[in-house]
């Protein structure tokens, strides 16, 4: 009887599991009634119950109803390579102390002279194993030059009979080589954070020799001649950026960075990139998508003839004072837009540069010293919307000076700056339509200046340096020892010179138009062609500069064509071979004559970059 009842019961619970399972048509509720079979089997005796043995209750993973097993016994191949998982462990997460040099454990090891592969010195792995990384860089940066510019007679005469007209010859070569070491050295995990600590420090040596055909163009003695040789060493940075702290598990963080730092307003470097001594605080926030800045910098004194920071004299009364904050995907998608305030006081004592000329105030007008207050509000946006890649920056200039370059009375100041740089790719060519708007002085006689002027510009646009208008200082005949244009400078403000003068405000401003396109001919190698069109915006302060009535607006037009070659797909070499030529408009002829049909400019650039 008792057997009979067993074999029921038995029978009702493998049919338990199995209608349930039918009627539910669920493999887990099979599962979970077939697994009460065994416990229902053993309560009645039919099953033996488990035995507990405390050794294999430690022996988290075997095969049930076999006896754990040890692993087996392995020859060591590579006594200095990381351990395998153990068995207990094998599929699990398991840290590894030193992931950086596992490929070094299966022989993949490259000489510290590589900067192609890891290396220890370029901050690919830590230098102690943990979280301490050093970075090493070496750029070598040689370019010889040719060109063409006005140059004027040097009052002392040129040594060649016949010669007293007021512009001479305009032949001029230039080789400039400059080395540059920098060390950055930081600690933290930085594969997703940002480092706890970071110290950086460059170094650049400038050696540099300029040519002329007239003398007193390059040094206010005539005695010292034609010819200059010059080098320096400048501190282009020396700063400690410490982490505030991460916000979230994205690692939006807060940092703090002190010291002499590169610095930038906005995407195209038009109003101002430099790196100068300041305090900057600095982070982001909804997953990168906001970023801001908020920062302080005073002002070194330049040497003139390298533009490389002279930290061997006290910093300028030039205080800049900025904040900005970045949005992606704003308004469209792949667009970020940027909002600027910049602040601007300037109260820069008298100054002679290395070279004998007076720097400030500026040899034009009435030569006085001055002081201006000025704010920058502006706009600036990078990206693309759809197939259009766009670039925009617009700048509304609003203070106050205390007295104009030609006018001893205090001068309330109003500009406006504007510029757009749109491009589209078609396979592997790409086309780009530049144009400029920067407000000329309408009267440098009034109460209000009206001219825009930046505080260092160094414009990435329309043709950059390639560009004959950009890339060359202008020399304004006639003026004083000021300049048309500055060397890496798009606006024409009469200014001694964009490293050691004060902006100007009273100047004719600049409109301009430009077509370019890089042409991607293989993987190694680029051509870029711009032709641009340039306008004075105003030529009344040109008028009052030199006495002069009906100056032309037209400045000309500028072609320029650029070939770039990369022989290892990387910015490890480059090589830069350039020409531009500008062909003068009715206001270039005006200022400087109409002897010369053509202005040129050619250039040889190489970079070697470990």
């Amino acid at each position: 009887m008792r057997a009979e009842l067993r074999s029921r019961i038995v029978c009702a619970s493998i049919g338990i599991a199995t209608i349930a399972a039918f009627c539910t048509n669920s493999r887990v509720v099979a599962q979970q009634a077939t697994a009460v079979v065994p416990g229902v089997l053993e309560v009645l005796g039919i099953l033996p119950a488990p035995t507990y043995d405390p050794a294999e209750s430690q022996i988290p993973r075997r095969r049930p109803g076999h006896a754990y097993e040890p692993p087996p016994e392995f020859n060591v191949q590579n006594p200095d390579g990381l351990p395998p998982a153990p068995v207990d462990q094998a599929g699990a997460f398991l840290p590894v102390p030193d992931r950086w040099r596992i490929m070094e454990a299966l022989g993949f090891k490259f000489p510290l002279t590589d900067p192609y592969n890891q290396n220890v010195l370029k901050g690919d792995k830590p230098i102690d194993g943990k979280d301490h990384f050093l970075a090493l860089s070496f750029i070598s940066d040689s370019f010889i030059k040719e060109q063409s510019t006005p140059l004027p007679v040097g009052p002392q005469g040129t040594g060649r009979a016949g010669e007293i007209d007021v512009l001479g010859h305009v032949n001029q070569a230039a080789f400039v080589q400059n080395f540059i070491a920098s060390a950055d050295y930081y600690i933290g995990d930085t594969t997703f954070k940002p480092p706890e600590i970071e110290y950086k420090a460059t170094l650049a040596v400038d050696y540099n020799r300029v040519n002329t055909q007239e003398a007193r163009s390059l040094q206010i003695d005539p005695r010292l001649g034609e010819d200059r040789d010059d080098g320096f060493v400048g501190v282009q940075e020396l700063w400690v950026d410490k982490h505030l702290r991460n916000l979230d598990s994205r690692y939006d963080f807060d940092s703090l960075r002190i010291g002499i730092q590169p610095f930038s307003t906005d995407f195209r470097g038009f109003l101002f990139q430099d790196s100068e001594p300041g305090i900057r605080l600095f982070g982001d926030r909804d997953n990168n998508r906001w970023q801001y800045n908020l920062a302080y910098f005073r002002r070194l004194e330049k040497d003139l003839n390298s533009g490389l920071n002279d930290v061997t004299k006290a910093p300028r009364h030039d205080d800049i004072l900025l904040g900005n904050l970045y949005r992606q995907d704003f308004p469209w998608t792949g667009f970020t837009s940027q909002a600027t305030v910049v602040f601007n006081h300037n109260s820069d004592d008298r100054f002679y540069d290395s070279n004998g000329f007076i720097e400030r105030p500026a040899a034009i007008g009435l030569q006085l010293p001055r002081t201006y207050d000025v704010a920058y509000l502006g706009y600036n946006g990078d990206g693309h919307i759809g197939r259009l890649n766009l670039t925009a920056s617009t700048y509304y200039l609003i203070g106050h000076q205390s007295h104009g370059i030609f006018v001893e009375e205090e001068q309330q100041i109003r500009a406006g700056f504007a510029a757009a740089e749109a491009s589209m790719d078609f396979d592997w060519i790409r086309v780009r339509l530049s144009g400029a708007y920067a407000s000329g002085d309408k009267n440098p006689y009034s109460d209000r200046a009206t001219g825009f002027d930046s505080i260092l510009e160094n414009p990435i646009f329309a043709g950059a340096d390639t560009s004959y208008w950009i890339s060359q200082g202008i020399p304004l005949i006639g003026g004083g020892g000021v300049a048309l244009t500055q060397p890496n400078g798009m606006l024409p403000d009469l200014r001694s010179s964009n490293a050691q003068g004060q902006s100007n405000f009273d100047n004719p401003g600049l409109r301009l138009i430009g077509l370019g396109a890089d042409f991607d001919i293989a993987p190694t190698s680029r051509v870029s062609g711009n032709l641009n069109e340039l306008w004075f915006d105003n030529t009344a302060t040109l008028e009052a500069a030199r006495q002069q009535a009906n100056i032309g607006r037209s400045i000309g037009t500028d072609a320029s064509v650029a070939w770039i070659y990369r022989p290892f797909f990387t910015q490890n070499v480059v090589v830069r071979l350039s020409g531009a030529a500008l062909l003068p408009g009715s206001g270039f002829k005006s200022l400087y004559g109409t002897d010369h049909s053509v202005y040129y400019s050619v250039l040889a650039n190489v970079i070697l970059t470990y």
